[in-house]
């Protein structure tokens, strides 16, 4: 509700990696925000595995998480995600912020 009260349309909600990759071949989103904490699964797996099953039109993917970006500094480093955004940060104006930065 807050990404859409900012401007950005959701298209899907998941939880798990195989409900994701599922919506994600569906639905072939602009934009993937995965949380790097998944319970039992990875954030950081997830991210690359979108990437691997896009082939040459890869998602712009952000990870998101409750943790400090210096948590996982190296890991986002050598993520192919896009940026990564806090959850405390997350809002429409921060993703289009990130979105405007990648394509300059």
């Amino acid at each position: 509700m807050l990404l859409e009260a900012d401007g950005i349309a959701v298209v899907g909600t998941v939880s798990t990696t195989a409900e994701t990759l599922r919506s994600f071949r569906e639905l072939r989103p602009d934009l993937v925000l995965v949380d790097i904490d998944l319970g039992e699964e990875n954030g950081f797996d997830l991210a690359l595995r979108l990437y691997e099953e896009a082939g040459d039109r890869p998602p712009r993917v952000i990870l998101i998480s409750t943790y400090d970006e210096q948590d996982f500094a190296e890991m986002i480093t050598t993520s192919p995600a896009l940026a990564f955004l806090s959850k405390p940060r997350l809002s429409g104006r921060a993703i289009d912020e990130i979105l405007r930065g990648a394509d300059a």
